[in-house]
Order: structure tokens, then sequence, then C-alpha cells
């Protein structure tokens, strides 16, 4: 693939799957382990609602730093923090719960430094052209294929070695990555880099935190994305706080099921990211969010109401196919579409609404489900990311001249 060719891509590539490894095979390891420790769904529920706070609190105060900061050392360093917040969960036990609320606040204030630096980075590494979608596809796909071989795989070594080791990985993936990405050298986004910093010595702090949101509330399709994502994401968030209580109430299987499900998810998103690029040949971007959000939460409905395992596993599937289409073409669009000037910014901004959705889906449905039963509360989220559809056919505009970079 031409994409691969590219020194830079190809190394952030690596790196992106190095660490993809290590953090799936705690996708399964920690919800099970808090669940585990505290029997608690709301335990659980909060151990991912603080996934959300960092990037909601800090996000668009790191969106500015990055943009005048050298991306790969934010995103190297990021993984090295990463990695020391990990290390912090080995002083958990069932008396002291603590310290996995806080290894989970300190690496997803790594992460909100992380993910916006890595939208930021890629146009600078392969340009906004067909190589930017292509790019997009290709992380999808190797991310996909980790989430499918990955989760079963924490699963056995929780059951088999057990948590201590499942950290040790992650942390040593940490570490490899930041390794691979320390070695990412891009004139281009060098360049971009003292232009941005040149321009941020020009303007105060508070309007260059204001730049970004006042950017996508005037920008018709990045605030139509905005909005129909934000609502996607909190039924999705609520589902996932639902997820392992789900597994073994309702399936009535043990909590390792868990990573066959995820897994199944992951089969459907690499089948998606393999058709990303075909799917987008055959719609616009409007129709082709509105339709893979419609058809991901149809998948919804499926995966909470199935009768066994089985069938669980191939509605994760089919959530995964739609879903992994809908979170690349929702990426594609907004690095299209951002002056790259403020991509940091605006992706911070973005990361902090998905952050939002996540705190409150992760913590009002464990509580709907105290008021409601269980079976009842997912169909109601499922239900309610249905919405999303017809709000984002409303929100964004059809015309592809609006998903162009505005230059600044």
């Amino acid at each position: 693939m031409r994409t691969l060719r590219n020194r830079d891509f190809r190394r952030l590539w690596i790196s992106g799957g190095v660490s993809g490894i290590g953090s799936w095979l705690l996708v399964v390891a920690i919800p099970f382990y808090v669940f585990d420790l505290t029997g608690s769904t709301v335990a659980t529920g909060l151990a991912l609602a603080l996934e959300a706070l960092p990037a909601l609190l800090l996000g668009p105060w790191a969106g500015v730093l990055l943009d005048r900061w050298d991306l790969t050392r934010a995103m190297w360093i990021a993984d090295l923090v990463s990695a020391a917040a990990v290390a912090l969960i080995l002083f958990a036990d069932t008396d002291r719960i603590w310290p996995i609320y806080l290894a989970i606040l300190v690496e997803n204030v790594a992460t909100m430094v992380f993910r916006p630096a890595a939208r930021a980075l890629l146009p600078a590494v392969v340009g906004t052209g067909n190589e930017l979608a292509a790019a997009n596809a290709l992380n999808a796909f190797s991310s996909s294929a980790i989430r499918l071989a990955a989760p079963p795989l924490g699963a056995l070594l929780l059951a088999g070695p057990g948590i201590t080791f499942v950290l040790a990985v992650d942390i040593a993936s940490y570490l490899l990555s930041a390794a691979i990405i320390s070695t990412v050298r891009s004139p281009t986004l060098r360049a971009g880099r003292e232009r941005r910093s040149g321009d941020a010595a020009r303007r105060g702090g508070a309007e260059e935190r204001l730049a970004g949101f006042r950017f996508v509330a005037r920008h018709r399709a990045l605030r139509g994305i905005l909005i129909g994502q934000t609502i996607f994401l909190t039924a999705n968030a609520g589902l996932t706080a639902l997820l392992v209580p789900f597994t073994v109430g309702r399936l009535h299987a043990p909590g390792y099921v868990l990573g066959y499900l995820i897994s199944g998810l992951g089969a459907g998103y690499l089948i998606g990211a393999a058709l990303s690029t075909k799917a987008a040949s055959w719609l616009g971007v409007r129709e082709l969010l509105a339709v893979t959000q419609f058809a991901t939460a149809a998948a919804f409905f499926t995966l909470f109401n199935a009768p066994n395992v089985p069938v669980a596993i191939v509605a994760a599937a089919l959530i995964g196919l739609p879903g992994s289409i809908l979170l690349i073409t929702a990426e594609t669009a907004i690095q299209r579409t951002a002056p790259a000037a403020m991509l940091a910014r605006i992706g911070a901004l973005f990361f902090a609404a998905d952050s939002l959705a996540l705190l409150i889906g992760a913590l009002a449905a464990p509580a709907v489900t105290l008021a409601l039963d269980l079976p009842l509360t997912l169909n109601l989220l499922a239900a309610f990311a249905v919405l999303a559809a017809p709000l984002t056919l409303f929100a964004v505009p059809a015309h592809p001249a609006n998903f162009t970079r505005i230059r600044s």
C-alpha cells in the first residue's frame, strides 16, 4: 500500500498497533477486575465515567497548547505518562480500589494529549487528499484486528497469569510505542509548528481557547457532526457501562465471555474498515454518517435482546461493521475540514464532547437500572441511539464543498 511507504506514517502506524495491543488487553481486564473486587455495577460505571473527566475539563486547554508544541514530542511523553499510570493499578486490592480510579484519571490525562495530537499529526504527515482517507482506514483496520484478537487473549491471561501480567504487558507496550514515536520526524510538521507558534504569540490565551469553539459553532458541517455524534456516543457509553452486567446477568455467562463479545465487535470493525473507502464513494458524508448511525443502533437492539452468547457475538459484529465506517467517516471529515492551525484545538473540542457523552452515559445508565430493570434500560438506550440518524440528516449539510479545509 502506498500509504505505508511514507516513513513517518509507517512508524506512527506501528506504534499505534503496539500500544493498542496492550490497551485492548485491559478492555476486559479492568471492568471485570473492578466488578470482581466490588460486585457493583455503579463502581464499574464509575471507572468508565472517570475516563471522560480529563478530556472534558482540560481538553480545550490541551488543544491550545498542542497547536504550539511539537506533536511527536507530546505523543511520546503522553505514552510514558500512560505507562506510569497503568503501574498504579498494581497497588489496588479489595480494600483499596482508589489506585484503579487514580490510574484511570492519569492515563486519560495522557490520552487527552495523545489523541488530538495524533489527529492533528496525521494530515501533516500524509496530506488531506486520498491518502488521508486511506491512512484512517488502515489505522482502523489494524485497530480492529487488535480488537478482534486482544480481548479474548486478555481474558485468557486474566484467568491464567493474572492481572499483574496483563498490566506488565500494557506498560511495556506504552514504553515501546513512545520509543517508536520519538523517531518520527516530519519537515512539513515542523514548519507547521513554527507557523502556529508565531500565530499563538500574536493572540491571547482566552481568545485561542475560544477560537476552536467559535469556528465549530459557525461551521455547519462540523457543528452538525458534533451534535449527531454526541447523541450517538452518549447512548453508546451507557450501553458500554452495562455490558458486564448484561453478560453476567442476562446471558448468564462468566465474565470472560465479554472478551468474545468485544472480539465479535472487532471482527465487524475489521470488515467495516476494509469497506470504508468504498462506502465513501457510494454516499455523501451526511448520508453515510446517518446510515451507519441507524444501522449501528439497530444492531444494539439485536445484541441486548440476544437469547444466548453465539447470537450476541454475531450481533456485536453487526455493531462493529457500520460503527467502524461511522468513526472513519467522521474522523476524515473533521481532518479535512478544520484549518491546519486549529486542528488540535478542534480535535480536542470533539474529544471533550466525546468525553461528555461518555460521562453522561456511564453515570446515567447504571443509575437508571436502579429504577428500571436492566433489559428495559438497554432497549431505551438503543432507542436513544436511533435518534442520532435523523438529527444528523437535519444538522449536517449535504454539499461536498462543506467538507473542504478552509485555509488559515
